[in-house]
């Protein structure tokens, strides 16, 4: 899945989380199932909770509300969820110890990086479906993130998103090909040159 990338998923029928929520380090990849996790605003209770039961493979999904600005996840969770073959972290919200997370090799996809922490003592909820990047995501949609974002792909709907996928990547590959045997996209993509005034 992480081989088509956000953008391809995202333009053959995925949801593209807005783009605040991006890669922590440069080379972050992540695939898998959400585990959806709400947070009580300024709490992290619940992210702790589901990084010590959800199943291995998935990729954490988190909102926060609207206190986006504290570190909920750092190189202890990190570690936690390491040792229990979480797949990654997609946060609408802050996270820290960004060089460790990068030296872990944790994939984690946040709004920001902040170094104020967060409670542990406040109601939250797993599993319920959650608004994370302005995108709905419920629990079990695959969710898939790079360095050009994160895109969501509803579970009842993976097999066709990812044929189009598919489709889409062999189709650029073709452009490609062109491209390197002297075409141009004006040319390829049928555009028309006469609507772009020239001065030169």
């Amino acid at each position: 899945m992480t081989g088509l990338g956000a953008a391809t998923l995202g333009e053959s029928g995925g949801r593209v989380m807005a783009p605040r929520i991006r890669a922590v380090y440069p080379t972050a990849r992540l695939a898998g199932p959400a585990c959806t996790v709400e947070c009580t605003p300024g709490d992290n209770l619940a992210v702790h909770v589901a990084a010590a039961t959800a199943a291995p493979g998935s990729v954490l999904v988190v909102t926060v509300g609207p206190e986006r600005e504290r570190g909920y996840w750092g190189e202890v969770l990190t570690t936690l969820a390491e040792t229990r073959g979480i797949a990654g972290l997609v946060i609408d919200g802050g996270v820290r110890d960004v060089s460790a997370l990068e030296a872990h090799g944790f994939p984690v996809f946040s709004a920001l990086v902040a170094l104020r922490g967060a409670a542990k003592v406040a109601p939250g909820r797993i599993g319920a479906p959650v608004s994370v990047g302005d995108v709905e995501v419920r629990a079990g949609d695959w969710v898939v993130g790079d360095a050009d974002g994160v895109t969501v792909v509803p579970e009842e709907s993976l097999a066709g998103v990812v044929d189009a996928a598919r489709a889409r990547a062999a189709a650029e590959q073709r452009v490609f090909a062109d491209l390197r045997a002297g075409h141009t996209t004006v040319e390829l993509f049928g555009l028309d040159p006469t609507r772009v005034e020239r001065f030169d």
